[in-house]
Parts: structure tokens; C-alpha cells; sequence
């Protein structure tokens, strides 16, 4: 399990082995089954998660019990309600394993304790989170000025493979269509 995550950490910093025990050994891990809730609207966020198998989902319910969802997490990908995490404020989405899925999550006291004891852990997650805002603006702006198809296009070239995995309705809330429209423009698109 720590193969894939000190793989990722290498994307963008270079920890010494010595560094790398360190950071394993705050490594907290679990698993969490096929549907599965790590986190509630109206809770705080307590850890920042790393899937190394499975997929979850970020997603909020708007006042008529409808999902939408926000953004998927499968395998390589870290996941968390951010503003709840780093400012303790309760959080607005939930977050829900689509798959049987094991993480390995760090607390914030964690967290905080290797950006002291390993500065340039904290420019890893300075990068995360610059990487992870940079997707954001693209996913709005897309929802705002692209056809479903296009979106449908984009989600492919984002999460490849992912469309095999989860269930098309996840796919048609993501891109904010129905499940019915989905199935047609992929018939019809041959998508």
C-alpha cells in the first residue's frame, strides 16, 4: 500500500528515506465498503484520505434529495471537503465510496506535524491544493459554457476507465444531466 502513495508524493517532491518513515508512520489507513460514508454534511472533516484502491465520490444534496455530484477520487487521487478540514467548519458535501476502497488518510494534527518536521511536505500539499483549485475552475467554467457532450468528452479524458466502474447515473449527475439523456447521447454519438 505505501508503494503508490510515496509514488505520488515523488510527483512533486523528493523525500529522503529517513522523511519517508517518517510520513508512513502517521499514515493512517483504512477500508471503507461499497457505499460506505467517510463524511456527512453538518460534520467537520477530520482527514485528508488517498485512495489507493476503489473510487469514492464527492457530492452534495440540495434541499429535494438530489445528488450531485462534485467530483470522483479513484485510485492516485486525494480526497477531502478542504474548507472543513483546514478550518474546521462543518462541511457542506458528503463523501461515499463507490467501491470497496482503501484509503490511507492523514488527521490535520498529523498533517500539520510533517509540515514542521518536513518542510517540503508542505509544498507537496501547497501544489495539491493549486492543482486541485486549477480543476475546479476548469469543471465550473466547463458546466457553464459546454454542451453535455463536451462535458461528456472532458469527464472521459479526466477519469479514463472510470466510466466502466461506476454506475451511469453517477456519470449523468456529475455532468448534470439525467441517466435517461446520458444513454441516448451515447447511442446516438456513438460516445
Amino acid at each position: 500500500m505505501s508503494e503508490l502513495i510515496l509514488s505520488n508524493f515523488a510527483l512533486h517532491i523528493a523525500l529522503a528515506p529517513d522523511e519517508q518513515e517518517q510520513v508512513l508512520a502517521l499514515l493512517q489507513r483504512k477500508t471503507v465498503t461499497k457505499r460506505g460514508i467517510l463524511l456527512r454534511p453538518g460534520e467537520i472533516e477530520r482527514h485528508i484520505y488517498f485512495v489507493n484502491k476503489g473510487c469514492l465520490r464527492m457530492y452534495n444534496t440540495d434541499k429535494d434529495g438530489q445528488e450531485h455530484n462534485l467530483c470522483f477520487y479513484p485510485e492516485n487521487w486525494w480526497a477531502c471537503d478542504i474548507v472543513s478540514f483546514f478550518k474546521a467548519k462543518r462541511a457542506t458535501n458528503s463523501i461515499q465510496a463507490l467501491e470497496d476502497t482503501e484509503v490511507c488518510y492523514f488527521s490535520l494534527p498529523a498533517l500539520e506535524r510533517l509540515f514542521t518536521e518536513v518542510p517540503r511536505f508542505e509544498r507537496f500539499f501547497r501544489i495539491l491544493t493549486q492543482n486541485g483549485f486549477d480543476m475546479f475552475q476548469r469543471r465550473v467554467t466547463s458546466n457553464l459554457s459546454k454542451t453535455a457532450e463536451q462535458r461528456y468528452r472532458e469527464f472521459r479524458r479526466h477519469y479514463p476507465g472510470l466510466e466502466q466502474r461506476i454506475s451511469q447515473k453517477h456519470i449523468a449527475s456529475y455532468l448534470g444531466i439525467t441517466a435517461v439523456f446520458l444513454s441516448m447521447m451515447r447511442k446516438e454519438k456513438d460516445l
